[in-house]
């Protein structure tokens, strides 16, 4: 499993650098990233969200539901308050502060557990994706905007959290979408993993990489959000009992520690354009530990498997 994650992680690496190769030899604008992300937000990761709850029912894949919810709210709660302890000491501004709590996992994970471990797993993936999602509205939201006004409109009407709490209706009530629907919801849920990748390598294709990597700043909240909370995930989740709590438990939570250890999360960049709260510096600090991920995330995939 682990040499067919690390495999996959550069199979969707090389399909980013595909993107980026498209706007450096001028065949679309970095600028035409924006109508492929609305695609991905609108329709194809609710689409993977909805197909990833349309499994049978089994009290096993139950009980393996409750336990990665329940860890994936542990590990995002504990890492909210050590990046909050951390504010003062560093110096942390809002939108570093979030780069660090976020990361990008619905874009990067989902396909990634789907090539490399199958749709089955996706499930697991969809509790943590949609705690994030409420805590980067709520909370996220003030950080960065520097006012207590809580995006509750944002948060029920995100398509992502709709589909999640869809697909677990259907789920729980052990409803199957018509054969049509669900032909259509699978097909577009198996375009997530080159779509998303494309995209960012487009985006990647803009970025001055003199600028971003000139500044002393950046590097530490490069090795804050994808060195140092990635060890420390790792250590709670590979040396504490939890996986016994689950027959499949060690993949149940190696799954999570994916969920940690991407990039930082591309809504940090929107809120922050939204606000008007230093969105170039946002978007540098996502793109470079989207290039140190190439690095970081087999190594921690590895490291979790000894």
């Amino acid at each position: 499993m682990t040499i067919a994650l690390t495999r996959q992680v550069f199979v969707l690496f090389l399909m980013m650098a595909l993107g980026f190769l498209l706007v450096k030899v001028k065949i679309v604008r970095s600028e035409d990233s924006k109508p492929i992300s609305n695609v991905l937000v609108y329709l194809i990761v609710p689409a993977a969200m909805i197909n990833a709850f349309q499994i049978d029912y089994t009290p096993e894949i139950r009980d393996g539901f409750l336990l990665s919810l329940w860890v994936g709210i542990v590990i995002q709660v504990g890492i909210l308050i050590f990046v909050r302890l951390l504010k003062k000491p560093l110096r942390l501004t809002g939108v570093e502060m979030s780069s660090i709590m976020y990361s990008n996992a619905g874009n990067l994970v989902i396909p990634l557990i789907t090539a490399a471990m199958g749709e089955e797993w996706v499930i697991y993936t969809s509790t943590y994706c949609a705690f994030q999602m409420i805590l980067i509205w709520t909370y996220g939201n003030i950080l960065i905007e520097e006012k207590p006004k809580v995006q509750w409109k944002k948060i029920f009407t995100n398509p992502n959290v709709i589909a999640i709490f869809l697909g677990v209706i259907l789920f729980l009530t052990r409803i199957k979408l018509p054969p049509l629907i669900g032909s259509t919801v699978s097909a577009f849920s198996a375009c997530l993993g080159p779509v998303s990748m494309i995209m960012l390598g487009m985006l990647l294709a803009s970025v001055e990489f003199k600028k971003v990597f000139s500044s002393a700043r950046i590097y530490l909240i490069i090795a804050l959000k994808m060195v140092v909370l990635p060890a420390l995930v790792l250590i709670v989740l590979k040396f504490t009992p939890l996986y016994t709590l689950h027959p499949d438990g060690k993949t149940i939570l190696l799954i999570t520690l994916l969920a940690t250890i991407t990039p930082s999360a591309t809504t940090v960049v929107q809120i922050a354009q939204f606000h008007d709260k230093t969105p170039a510096y946002a978007s540098a600090i996502n793109m470079a530990t989207t290039v140190v991920a190439l690095l970081t995330m087999p190594l921690m995939i590895f490291l979790y498997s000894l």
